[in-house]
């Protein structure tokens, strides 16, 4: 394992996060704070209370959690593919580097990137609403496990993906809604029967659901559903990259 070839991309990544420190931390920042205090404004007056908890503090996980699978995709998904645009891509395939530590160093900074936009955020609503860790080694490890399985899926598209429309075809018509529609702003067990059952079809509430439970120890599944939908999502998209480059796949645009 080159573990300095690794670290050189690594530090590479996040001195470009230096450099757009307004689009890559300020923005999504500003942006989450924003549907916190306008869902916790206009829905929050009328829905004073979620599962003992107020209105207001329900939905910091939901929105910590949109924000790290967004930011987790968007920074792995172009941190890879703008190479590829720019041709710069084969001064790292002329290395003597792997395809596998190539994985590491792009999939490892676009995941600290995330998890620093997401604390940043978890410290902002600190000021607005009072928040309760329960389970922080639980909330650690979803917090991890989310952060590096997006990452890996925005690694895929950005290596799929050739033009910048298909970039942000999965982030914006796929994993956004799919986190609104997941429980970020409201308890499932809220809606009718039907819609509850259709609802655990989306892999987002599981999430969701075992992110909130680390803080208030209330959540629509269980622990244990969604630690396994949270791993068999990590081996989906471990496998997915293991059979690009098992097949040959080159990094060039």
């Amino acid at each position: 394992m080159n573990f300095e070839a690794i670290k050189s991309i690594y530090l590479a990544e996040m001195a470009r996060t230096r450099r757009t420190l307004m689009q890559s931390v300020i923005s999504p920042v500003i942006s989450t704070v924003l549907y916190f205090v306008v869902f916790g404004a206009a829905i929050g007056s009328r829905i004073t209370e979620v599962d003992g908890v107020s209105y207001g503090a329900f939905i910091v996980p939901g929105l910590i959690m949109l924000s790290l699978m967004t930011q987790s995709l968007s920074n792995a998904s172009f941190g890879i593919y703008f190479p590829k645009f720019t041709g710069t891509i084969f001064e790292i395939l002329s290395a003597p580097v792997s395809y596998l530590e190539i994985t590491i160093a792009f999939v490892g900074a676009a995941a600290t990137k995330a998890i620093i936009v997401a604390l940043i955020i978890l410290a902002t609503a600190s000021f607005f609403v009072p928040l309760e860790i329960q389970h922080p080694f639980w909330m650690v490890t979803f917090f991890m496990l989310t952060a590096i399985t997006f990452a890996l899926l925005g690694f895929i598209i950005g290596i799929w993906a050739d033009n910048f429309e298909k970039l942000q075809f999965v982030p914006l018509l796929i994993v956004t809604p799919l986190a609104f529609l997941g429980g970020s702003f409201y308890s499932i067990k809220m809606l009718p029967e039907f819609w509850q059952t259709v609802t655990l079809i989306n892999p987002v509430v599981y999430l969701i659901s075992g992110f909130r439970w680390s803080f208030y120890g209330e959540a629509d599944v269980s622990l244990w559903m969604s630690l396994l939908a949270t791993m068999v999502f990590l081996g989906g998209s471990l496998f997915i990259v293991h059979r690009i480059f098992k097949t040959g796949y080159r990094l060039k645009p």
